[in-house]
């Protein structure tokens, strides 16, 4: 016992003398949280916009000040002819083009019906559809308002409520997401160079003459940076809750326990992918770019699994990080317990032994 202990003691002495190694376990976390946080969303907030007035009555100036008041978008300009819209977006700063036609006042009372076309910028897809229904919401206020003293014989009101995300925040998203990338990267790159350190180092042979087995040196190699990912852990949900607003409905408690188990999920993998990987060069190619493409994609973060292909949905199930999300977003999210989550957990579990008892079979390859 006094060996491993000394053994772990001297895995803290290398990690706390490298300080690349510590800029990247600590440095880079917040760095990504902070810049997922606040740089990277799906919301819209002073869009800038043209309008093409036809008309130019009381009724489309109202529309007009109606939409410039709201806090998505800036009226940029006003031009007076269609041929000039598409000089305006060339230029690339107005998103849409609102483009009201004439006697748009006297057919909205005559005909009860007159058009806004909503021309939009669709060389990013996701910005336009998401502008074009905050347009179409604010004039469907606006029409509410018109018609709320006519009454309708049959009328149907569709009411939508979002709960978990009223206000569609979008850092509610990225922040679960985020957190498990940076926890399964970090720490499988961070380990994924354990391994081979020593073997570059030429210290391999001192660990393979000596009486640990190879079971405690895998435990030996994980233990150091469960404690530093732990303690990482804590500074993103630290800065995710008071910096970013993100909520935690759950237990805390039942937070940081799934939060330890991944990270030892994710500890497990690297010192796999340390134990048949000859250089750290090699190792830290693997736990980057076998391992973000998969996690980003495949994790269910930013694209929905339910709208892949049959065969990737199947492959998503491997991947280590898509039941930690769901985790993630029940416990912080939703409030869940243990009896709405257990299964996830489970597979974490599973996961992590079938990752250390293959690193310990190929570690005993490499005594032979």
């Amino acid at each position: 016992m006094k060996r491993f202990i000394g053994f772990v003691k001297k895995e803290f002495y290398h990690i706390f003398r490298d300080r690349r190694s510590l800029f990247i376990l600590f440095g880079m976390p917040i760095a990504q949280i902070m810049l997922f946080g606040f740089a990277i969303t799906n919301e819209i907030n002073n869009v800038d916009i043209a309008v093409l007035d036809h008309s130019k009555d009381a009724t489309t100036q109202e529309i007009i000040n109606k939409i410039s008041a709201s806090k998505y978008f800036s009226i940029q300009q006003f031009i007076e002819r269609e041929t000039d819209i598409e000089s305006v977006f060339k230029k690339g700063k107005v998103k849409a083009v609102l483009n009201f036609e004439k006697e748009f006042s006297k057919k909205l009372i005559k005909e009860n019906t007159a058009t806004i076309q909503i021309i939009t910028d669709a060389t990013d897809p996701n910005t336009a559809n998401t502008i074009s229904n905050f347009v179409n919401s604010i004039l469907r206020n606006y029409q509410q308002e018109l018609n709320k003293d006519i009454k309708i014989t049959y009328q149907i009101v569709p009411q939508t409520r979002m709960i978990y995300n009223p206000e569609l925040k979008s850092v509610f998203m990225f922040v679960p997401g985020v957190m498990t990338i940076i926890l399964m990267l970090v720490s499988a790159m961070m380990t994924s160079i354990s391994i081979t350190r020593e073997k570059e180092m030429g210290t391999m042979e001192i660990l393979l003459v000596s009486p640990l087995k190879p079971f405690q040196v895998i435990i030996g190699k994980v233990v150091p940076y469960i404690f530093l990912s732990v303690i990482n852990a804590i500074v993103i949900i630290v800065l995710s809750v008071f910096v970013l607003k993100m909520p935690v409905q759950g237990s805390l408690i039942l937070l940081g326990l799934e939060s330890v188990l991944f990270i030892i999920n994710a500890l497990s993998l690297g010192i796999l992918i340390s134990t048949i990987s000859k250089t750290q060069q090699t190792a830290m190619m693997i736990s980057l770019m076998g391992l973000m493409l998969p996690v980003i994609i495949l994790s269910g973060f930013i694209f929905p699994i339910s709208s892949m292909p049959l065969p990737l949905q199947v492959i998503s199930n491997i991947i280590p990080a898509k039941w930690f999300i769901i985790i993630l977003k029940g416990i912080m999210l939703k409030g869940v317990g243990i009896s709405f989550i257990w299964k996830e957990t489970l597979i974490l579990v599973a996961m992590t032994l079938f990752f250390m008892g293959l690193s310990v079979k190929k570690y005993k390859i490499r005594l032979e």
